[in-house]
């Protein structure tokens, strides 16, 4: 178990206390320490119940083709003139298991921590992957190109096989469920016998991979006890999302009635910028709608409001794509970085490099680096006073490389550490502003900009929105296509934005 269990261990008077008479001074906006002290225990990230999943079905794939090789290379050997024979039968085999067992629904989470009750659907899968081998093979007249004891040998060992990964991973998995390696963080919005009764719906599920951090409330403590199941009301909508940006909570769950239309509205207003699942609990109201219609946690029904964007498996291969496609832009662009890297330093005193803190991810502050293209004694790491044309701050070198965007090169190295991709919402700095308003004050839902990664190149800067934000229209129309990007993001998307964007730096319009 975690070092701080929010249930159990607090009273009424307790919360009140850390809520009240903190030492510290409560801001807008700011954390209690109770509520500080339960977000920084989940501050460690998780594993998600469908990664574990996927990496079962890569890792049967692949223990299946080598045990197999195993047995052909110690018993057959090299196959003489039948090379692809084998690895074609060892791959077909493998794979089949993977999507019977799938359509068996063998990878459920379900089927993981119950290895003995579900294995002997495992081993009808293994054993109609074989079955159907056997049968095209007879009427293929292949049969006798394969060895009988391979064939026999690699069933029998593919049984032990899967039951030994199955009995490792229930034991893997057990042990993640309690030190808190792999489960899903949510958060109860809204207190009250509402809550109450969707915590103790949740806690009578078996097998609940959901660990509720606490609950936040708007309401006073007349219509919103302190101690709701057992868990501490952590502080109201505005500290939530604090909370929600400091801990890694996965899961928002609102439990309000839904004829609550105004308060429902007010609270997802400002929830819907968290890159957070955001469920509306449909445990409590009696109408009923298709199956389909909701998500469930084991059999509590759940409305989908929102989806965290660019989860699990889709994060994964973006992290790829950003790593192989950093490394390719590195060594393709060396050049011209070192080319740039001696300009900068011959022409003007100090680094080369110019660090700027700017927001990332989930509102991170991020240290992006761009070779420096103004004085030393001129420049704005606040980025209040943004550059205009002939900008007497800007150096000569600097004024071409702004312009052409190789001061942006060094952004690669980001990509590649992890702070940025190389797609997605450009990264502002903290202290961005139009005239004399903040980005967050002009544009209602701007940090619904931070639930994804930001990028080096994004969907606005290919769509002409590049430059110079002097007005407030240009970061309401920046904003607009970033959230366009957000919502439809795929790979090849990703892979359009990246090569259509040497074209949009053709326009130079607005960069100076």
């Amino acid at each position: 178990m975690n070092e701080i269990d929010p249930r159990l261990r607090y009273t009424p008077e307790t919360v009140r206390a850390y809520q009240t008479g903190d030492e510290l001074v409560i801001k807008e906006g700011q954390l209690n320490s109770l509520a500080a002290r339960i977000a920084d225990e989940y501050r460690r990230d998780t594993i998600s119940p469908s990664m574990v999943s996927g990496l079962l079905r890569v890792g049967e794939f692949l223990a299946l083709a080598a045990i197999s090789v195993l047995i052909m290379l110690v018993y057959v050997g090299v196959p003489q003139g039948m090379l692809l024979d084998y690895p074609a039968a060892i791959i077909t085999g493998s794979a089949l298991y993977v999507i019977f067992a799938e359509v068996a629904d063998a990878y459920q989470i379900r089927a993981i921590r119950n290895t003995m009750a579900f294995f002997p659907r495992v081993a009808a899968m293994w054993t109609a992957a074989f079955a159907v081998m056997a049968l095209t093979a007879f009427f293929m007249k292949t049969s006798e190109d394969f060895s009988r004891v391979w064939f026999g040998s690699w069933f029998l060992a593919g049984l032990v096989l899967l039951f030994g990964v199955r009995l490792t991973l229930n034991w893997l998995v057990r042990k993640w469920a309690r030190n808190g390696t792999m489960e899903r963080r949510a958060v109860i919005v809204g207190g009250g016998k509402a809550a109450e009764k969707l915590i103790r719906a949740m806690e009578a599920q078996p097998d609940n991979d959901v660990r509720i951090c606490g609950i936040f409330d708007d309401r006073d403590d007349e219509r919103s006890p302190l101690i709701v199941a057992g868990y501490p009301k952590l502080g109201n909508i505005e500290e939530l999302v604090e909370f929600t940006r400091r801990a890694r909570i996965s899961m928002l769950i609102v439990s309000l009635p839904l004829d609550a239309e105004k308060r429902v509205l007010h609270m997802l207003k400002k929830l819907w910028v968290l890159p957070v699942d955001i469920r509306l609990s449909a445990h409590s109201h009696k109408l009923r709608f298709r199956p389909r219609t909701y998500s469930f946690i084991g059999k509590v029904p759940m409305f989908d409001i929102f989806d965290r964007p660019i989860r699990d498996w889709d994060r994964v291969a973006k992290r790829g794509f950003d790593i192989v496609f950093s490394l390719l832009g590195i060594i393709v662009l060396s050049p011209i970085m070192l080319a740039t890297a001696i300009a900068v330093r011959l022409t003007s005193k100090g680094p080369v490099i110019f660090v700027q803190k700017r927001h990332g991810f989930n509102n991170e502050i991020i240290n992006v680096y761009k070779f420096r293209s103004m004085y030393v004694d001129q420049q704005d790491a606040t980025a209040r006073n943004a550059v205009t044309r002939n900008d007497p701050r800007v150096t000569p070198v600097g004024r071409f490389i702004r312009k052409t965007s190789i001061d942006e090169l060094p952004q690669f190295f980001n990509a590649l550490k992890g702070d940025l991709s190389l797609v997605g919402p450009r990264p502002h700095a903290v202290h961005a502003q139009t005239r004399d308003k903040l980005y967050g004050e002009v544009v209602d839902g701007y940090f619904a900009r931070h639930r994804v990664k930001p990028g080096v190149t994004g969907w606005a800067q290919i769509n002409g929105w590049r430059g110079e934000v002097d007005t407030d229209e240009k970061i309401k129309k920046r904003t607009e296509y970033d959230l366009y990007y957000i919502e439809n993001w795929s790979l090849l998307l990703d892979l359009k934005i990246l090569f259509l964007t040497p074209v949009s730096l053709l326009n130079t319009e607005n960069a100076y």
